[in-house]
């Protein structure tokens, strides 16, 4: 019998008294390996009236207190690191390497999340006129709540509740219900590290559950990742309903290549950069846009290096990425790349029918490569969300960056060149919110803000950084005046420095 997924509520461990249940398979096999619950409305509503709860007392916990609790449990991440890897995997696909890299990245956010005694700092401004002075706090928002999506069960979490958390807000995370079960690690350890019950709290389930988040008055914030389609959804009834939203939604990244550009270093980059993770991940490459004739010749050494690739299980050492979440992941990735063969791209690599010894059953789709493609083209216009690399030609830099403006999303973008001022131009002119410079995939650590725009981002404050504390928190501003004539008398020395 498949493991029931527990919901977190109140700090602890709870069995969902849920009628329906969805099945979490491996996605190396296709076995279920447990089962989530569709957590039922009066759980919810139990689930934000303990956050609620609980964030009534825990804004009055100082900030270098709540500091020392984020320290905790960024050792405890720490220590658990490779098991929390182990569980990511196996419900993921992703191999270890890869989950015990996301793994580390959201510890890497904790570790920011510690340093809030500074981050919380408001301004203060003495003589603003006569005898005046004004001051402005970061205080706590209330009961917040984030929707997260299947590919980073662990890191995107992690961007979400410990900065909620730390800047004095409960949180309910709504976890993907692909796989529950890193989340609910992350929640034992949180657990562990000694917080006060009901800062976080876990429900389950799929479209009804995170419109309950997004309906329920108690709820102040919504932080969001997943589909474009879902997140114009969310952003539109979140902020109808009268709360702060930020949503991370869709991409299409461009990697432009420059003629003077290191061939070989391009090449392992987009290689890399293309199917790592399996394709699943918002800022993967999946269009190399080479500049000029001189590029072209690459295709045939591009296409030689991605052939090597060989996707395996999570005990193959050898694997460079795992398979697609399920199969259906597997069936939409299948049917683009048939598109782009109809419409005339030419399938220099084919992933179809790809096959792993030991796993018939599994997600697998191989290293793909489709060559001479046109913004037109279905596999352009979609987000394909497997290990696809998409190739196109322009003449030169200004078609580029024409190109990659035109596209709807902005999410990441990067540009491999010698030229100083071929990178300041593409830097400069480009409308993307992250932008590598002989990097591949752009993505900031979080003492700067994960800044995706256009249509791949919803809202005005971004992830981490300095935009997740005032997404987090609302600033107060008091104007004091006090007049000589208010000075009290002395009543002698206090030689006491507890400021406790």
């Amino acid at each position: 019998m498949a493991k029931k997924v527990p919901l977190f509520i109140d700090g602890e461990l709870t069995d969902s008294e849920a009628r329906e249940w969805i099945e979490v398979t491996n996605p190396a096999t296709n076995a279920v390996v447990a089962e989530c619950p569709l957590t039922l409305g009066v759980e919810i509503e139990r689930a934000i009236a303990s956050a609620k709860e609980a964030q009534g007392h825990w804004r009055e916990v100082p900030v270098p207190e709540r500091a020392r609790y984020l320290m905790r449990y960024q050792e405890l991440l720490k220590a658990h690191q490779q098991a929390i890897a182990r569980t990511l995997a196996e419900e993921t696909g992703k191999t270890l390497t890869d989950a015990s890299g996301e793994v580390w990245r959201g510890i890497e956010v904790v570790e920011h999340a510690m340093g809030l005694p500074t981050h919380l700092m408001g301004e203060t401004l003495a003589n603003v006129a006569a005898k005046v002075d004004t001051t402005s706090w970061r205080q706590p928002l209330g009961v917040c709540a984030g929707i997260t999506p299947f590919n980073f069960p662990a890191m995107i979490p992690l961007w979400m509740f410990p900065l909620a958390i730390g800047c004095g807000n409960a949180f309910v995370l709504k976890p993907s219900e692909q796989d529950p079960l890193t989340p609910t690690f992350l929640a034992e350890l949180f657990r562990d590290a000694g917080f006060p019950p009901g800062l976080l709290q876990i429900i389950h389930g799929g479209k009804a559950q995170a419109q309950a988040l997004l309906e329920h008055p108690d709820i102040q914030a919504i932080s969001f990742v997943g589909s474009a389609a879902v997140g114009q959804h969310i952003y539109r009834t979140a902020t109808a309903h009268l709360k702060r939203a930020q949503c991370m939604v869709g991409a299409k990244n461009h990697m432009v290549v420059m003629a003077d550009a290191d061939k070989q270093q391009v090449i392992n980059h987009l290689v890399g950069a293309a199917c790592g993770a399996a394709g699943q991940r918002c800022m993967a490459i999946s269009v190399a846009v080479l500049v000029g004739e001189q590029t072209r010749a690459w295709t045939g050494e591009l296409q030689s290096a991605l052939a090597k690739l060989r996707p395996g299980s999570v005990t193959d050492p050898e694997a460079a990425y795992g398979p697609l979440i399920s199969r259906q992941a597997k069936a939409r990735v299948e049917e683009i790349i048939g598109a782009a063969e109809r419409e005339g791209a030419k399938l220099l690599l084919d992933g179809r029918g790809c096959t792993v010894e030991g796993y018939p059953a599994g997600n697998w789709v191989g290293p793909t490569l489709i060559d001479e493609v046109t913004s037109a083209m279905r596999c352009y216009r979609e987000e394909i969300f497997g290990p696809v690399l998409s190739v196109m030609h322009v003449a030169d830099l200004d078609q580029a960056i024409e190109l990659v403006n035109r596209n709807p999303y902005g999410n990441g973008t990067s540009i491999f060149t010698h030229s100083g001022a071929a990178a300041r131009k593409y830097r400069h002119e480009i409308e993307v919110g992250q932008i590598g410079v002989n990097l591949p995939i752009p993505v900031p650590l979080p003492f700067f803000a994960f800044t995706g725009s256009k249509g791949s981002f919803y809202g005005d404050l971004h992830p981490y950084g300095k935009d997740a504390i005032r997404f987090y928190t609302k600033t107060k501003t008091v104007i004091e005046r006090w007049l000589d004539a208010d000075t009290p008398s002395g009543n002698g020395p206090n030689m006491t420095l507890n400021l406790r």
